[in-house]
């Protein structure tokens, strides 16, 4: 049975879309099967990954009944890597759905549909917490939450949490914390290491031994429509997501801790 993991965070530029990207990019390379669904109207993922943005079957029209599940998703974007895409109608979802009857889990039938195919679905969501980001965590297992290492890293964090309890508790019993991951730490900094100790010490969560650089590399690939793993093979990013992967992969085995 595959699983599906929802990547959020509230806080805008903590590495969610990056994380995305490279770790899907990285349980591919491994011989997993993912599909990535990128529910954020910005839809930096789908371009990212190399993906026209202006397509008429995305995420939105899939939300809004006006498209199947089979058609939005575009296959093998790269090996093992398949997307549904997002554009900017999606923004305009929280209204048009306002309506819609059981709507928290529009995104969970779907998926439910073709969910066997995969060993991992990731979901991108938006750095708010909105329709689009419930409907993420009504259809995922576990969520997986970036962290920057800067001062302000815990800010929002307490009530990303109290949103995953409040879903957990009403609409998605099953729901489950993946994790934490550290991103843009620089190992010259003693800010990074200080709110690396700083969380673990106030967050009472499994918080992934693999740390994300800052690396210049990570930065220019989603401008070439590449993850890093294909972009810059060797680079001290790609090495980090694969490390990342292999966790999420063994996550919950004891003896592979």
């Amino acid at each position: 049975m595959g699983r599906t993991i929802v990547i959020a965070n509230q806080k805008g530029g903590v590495g969610k879309t990056t994380t995305t990207i490279n770790l899907s990019a990285s349980l591919a390379e491994s011989g997993k099967k993912v599909l990535v669904v990128d529910m954020d109207p910005q839809g930096n993922t789908t371009s990212g990954l190399g993906v026209d943005k202006e397509d008429d079957k995305t995420v939105y029209e899939l939300l809004l009944g006006e498209t199947t599940i089979e058609e939005s998703v575009k296959k093998e974007v790269f090996p093992n890597l398949s997307l549904i895409p997002s554009n900017v109608n999606l923004a305009g979802a929280e209204i048009e759905l306002v309506n819609v009857e059981n709507k928290e889990n529009l995104l969970k039938n779907a998926l439910d549909q073709i969910k066997e195919a995969y060993d991992f679905i990731l979901i991108d969501c938006p750095p708010s917490l909105n329709v689009l980001t419930i409907n993420s965590m009504c259809a995922g297992d576990t969520v997986l939450v970036p962290i920057q290492c800067e001062y302000y890293a815990l800010e929002g964090l307490s009530q990303l949490m109290h949103t995953i309890d409040l879903v957990k508790d009403r609409l998605n019993s099953d729901l489950e914390m993946e994790g934490v991951v550290f991103t843009m730490y620089d190992a010259r900094t003693n800010l990074s290491l200080q709110v690396v100790e700083n969380v673990k010490n106030n967050l009472d969560q499994k918080i992934y031994k693999s740390i994300i650089p800052r690396n210049v590399r990570l930065a220019e690939a989603p401008s070439h429509g590449l993850p890093i793993t294909i972009y810059d093979t060797k680079s001290a990013g790609a090495e980090a997501y694969r490390l990342l992967a292999e966790e999420v992969i063994h996550r919950g085995e004891e003896e592979w801790q």
